[in-house]
């Protein structure tokens, strides 16, 4: 498909929206929440997805300043689904030591997460698709897949992390191994194919939850072989950042390979446009979903969520592609949604993090919001509560908590001698021996966004309690790290603040 192609696509789904109006319906609202794995903004994430911006963003709200408070997978994950913090959830990373997935998981947060509040308020819920990076891998510390999470009616939740063949689903507790047939196991399909049997087969009598957890477009960025060719002339966006050695930079940073090396830049290009590719079938799957509902007359009285856990780099700062860093192109995310009373067409500049999405659902579906949670419901920004106009900028958050916490290897990296020594991982061949991740890449961030001021201050949790700071409004790009140009007045402020994020729970985290 080529862009001519796509541009008729893009007029097409104007005229699907059009089509597809709604009213607000008195009953309890169903809810599909999309929810995508390493779906970046800032180098384009969003333009493969034109059906989906079209039929859900231009259909409702789009937030140009959404976040993750966690770039990383499973902490995201735990986050999304607790409304929490992660130094309130207890999951810091992907491994189960970490709480991703595992008894301490299973007995602990689980039990009172976005799936638990809506069955026990009347919802069927359904999950396709990825759930958390060790679930199904007990020999690796995480719940055995014959475990069904708390709070789910229908399960089909992949084993491990994603792929898009050769994997197992457990079918409410029963393994389901698929192959490499591109038509029955072809993963972001086999979760449209679930979605639309179970929109076939729910009990008509109940409202739903749908969680739809794509693979896309997380590594090995396999395409179905309908999109395998497509986007063969894009490479990945040379940004201001690309390919600029990050000298002022925490050490892991400083580390990568100047410049990088050319087998990396075009394993990179490759990579960028698999992703792309992989996202075609996860707007496939939108689309076919948001028609089901349309032909079952559920259209009108459903929100439908998309979002991201994590953004992306490819080749920012000679960091060939990952996440895990505290840059705007890991932390900005895609989030917008749709449905009754909330009026089309809206662009909206309130923050809004992925701790805000729990209770937004609860509060769409009327639950009350635990006290506990950190986030916030974003319905009053959306849905004025007595008038039908658009609601105005209310008061709302003006800062939020960046959070990583590092992990790394005893062993030192295989096939590359010239690392010397133990603590970092991803340290990949095939891109010049860049490490990804180390121990002690583990920092917390204060992120402002107001009139005033549009910056980031973070401190590491390492040798040098190193220190970066940029303001976005001069240096979008975050080319320079101006922690040496604060004053101590504003160095004790911006302190203050982030500790006091740190230790926030619940309303505390609010403003």
């Amino acid at each position: 498909m080529d862009f001519v192609q796509y541009i008729v696509v893009f007029l097409i789904s104007l005229l699907y929206v059009c089509d597809l109006a709604y009213t607000v319906s008195s009953t309890k609202p169903n809810i599909v929440f999309v929810l995508t794995d390493d779906q970046d903004v800032t180098l384009g994430g969003e333009i493969p997805i034109v059906k989906t911006r079209w039929g859900v963003g231009l259909a409702g709200a789009y937030f140009r300043n959404s976040f993750t408070s966690t770039p990383i997978c499973c902490p995201s994950r735990a986050s999304i689904l607790t409304g929490r913090y992660i130094h309130n959830n207890g999951v810091f990373n992907n491994s189960a030591s970490g709480l991703c997935s595992g008894t301490e998981w299973s007995e602990g947060p689980e039990k009172n997460t976005l799936a638990t509040y809506l069955q026990q308020s009347g919802y069927t819920t359904f999950l396709a698709g990825k759930y958390m990076n060790q679930y199904g891998l007990d020999e690796r510390g995480g719940s055995p897949p014959s475990h069904v999470p708390a709070g789910w009616d229908w399960w089909n939740g992949l084993v491990g992390n994603s792929v898009y063949y050769n994997y197992n689903l457990s079918v409410n507790g029963t393994l389901e191994a698929h192959g490499k047939n591109p038509d029955t196991d072809y993963l972001t399909k086999v979760i449209e194919q679930r979605s639309l049997e179970f929109l076939d087969y729910r009990p008509p009598d109940k409202p739903f939850f749908m969680l739809l957890s794509t693979p896309a477009c997380h590594s090995p960025y396999t395409p179905s072989d309908e999109y395998k060719d497509t986007f063969s002339h894009i490479s990945a966006p040379r940004t201001p950042s690309f390919g600029v050695h990050g000298a002022d930079k925490h050490w892991l940073v400083r580390t990568a390979r100047d410049p990088m090396t050319d087998n990396a830049v075009t394993v990179l290009d490759n990579a960028f446009r698999n992703r792309w590719r992989t996202l075609l079938s996860v707007d496939d799957l939108v689309e076919s979903v948001v028609e089901k509902l349309n032909e079952q007359n559920l259209l009108n009285n459903t929100y439908v969520v998309y979002a991201s856990d994590n953004g992306f780099h490819m080749g920012q700062f000679n960091l060939p592609y990952d996440k895990r860093q505290l840059y705007e192109f890991d932390i900005r995310v895609p989030f917008m949604v749709r449905g009754p009373g909330i009026a089309a067409g809206q662009v909206r500049d309130e923050i809004v993090l992925n701790i805000d999405y729990m209770p937004t659902i609860l509060d769409l579906a009327g639950i009350p919001i635990p006290s506990d949670v950190d986030g916030q419901s974003i319905v009053p920004l959306l849905i004025p509560r007595e008038t039908n106009e658009v609601s105005p900028s209310i008061e709302w958050r003006v800062d939020f908590l960046v959070d990583y916490h590092g992990e790394g290897s005893l062993q030192r990296p295989p096939n590359c001698p010239d690392i010397p020594g133990t603590g970092v991982t991803g340290c990949n061949p095939n891109v010049g021996c860049v490490c990804q991740d180390a121990y002690n890449n583990t920092y917390s961030c204060v992120r402002t966004i107001d009139i005033a001021q549009d910056s980031i201050y973070c401190v590491f949790n390492d040798s040098e309690s190193f220190v970066e700071y940029y303001s976005l409004t001069t240096d979008t790009a975050q080319l320079e790290n101006a922690a040496s140009s604060l004053t101590p007045t504003d160095r004790a402020r911006l302190t203050s603040r982030l500790n006091q994020l740190k230790e926030c729970a619940g309303e505390s985290c609010h403003h």
